[in-house]
């Protein structure tokens, strides 16, 4: 006997008895599994957006997307076979999706890593994982809520107004930052403050537009992000 037919024989051999090994009951489990994990994603994602524009359909891929993840890794251990052949077909598979936020980035690696853990019928990682991964991005994003950013944006007429204004700004607010200046000949000043205040208490904005020489002033939530 060559040596070639050993290696058919013994390849074989492996994979009837991996077929043998695998059932139907095994694959509900996992795909149950991977349901449980994916509605956890779903609402740690849900609950943890710190977005500007939240996206329900990208939410409800990472379900769906914990349940591919699962059912390809299940046929893969299931099939030596196949798994040659999956490895061939992903390859040539390409994401055009621009991912805006790098938090969503997070969210997919979680619910691929999720879904290829509980294909490889390692359920309790997949459970501990989740969970530990979940409580950090809660307990972080409850974090930031202490302070609350945001901009101040007022047009005034001269640098008195604009001295009265600052020290109203600076007087309700734990920080304070200029992160813009415009002068324009005949219309004024443009100032933009960047302020962090212990809640959503923006009363100072009506003693802001009774100051004399201010023309208007209006405050933005703004989290540091989405702004060019």
């Amino acid at each position: 006997m060559s040596f070639s037919d050993i290696f058919t024989r013994r390849f074989l051999e492996s994979f009837d008895s991996s077929v043998s090994d695998f059932n139907i009951y095994t694959i509900l489990f996992a795909l149950f599994i991977a349901v449980i994990i994916g509605t956890m994603i779903y609402f740690t994602y849900k609950y943890t957006f710190g977005g500007v524009m939240y996206s329900r359909s990208f939410n409800i891929s990472l379900i769906g997307l914990t349940v591919v993840a699962t059912f390809v890794i299940l046929a893969v251990t299931s099939n030596v076979v196949l798994s040659l052949g999956m490895v061939g077909a992903l390859s040539i598979v390409r994401f055009r999706t621009a991912i805006k936020d790098p938090m969503d980035l997070v969210f997919l690696f979680w619910a691929i890593a999720a879904g290829i853990v509980i294909g490889a019928q390692i359920y309790a990682l997949a459970m501990i994982g989740s969970v530990i991964i979940g409580a950090i991005l809660f307990l972080t994003s409850k974090r930031l809520s202490f302070e609350t950013p945001y901009l101040v944006i007022i047009n005034c007429d001269n640098q008195t107004s604009e001295g009265l204004c600052v020290e109203i700004i600076k007087a309700h607010s734990k920080k304070a930052r200029m992160k813009s200046k415009i002068v324009s000949s005949g219309k004024g000043t443009e100032l933009i403050y960047e302020i962090r205040s212990n809640g959503e208490n923006t009363d100072f904005v009506d003693k802001l537009s009774l100051v004399e020489g201010v023309h208007n002033a209006s405050v933005v939530s703004y989290n540091g992000e989405f702004l060019d």
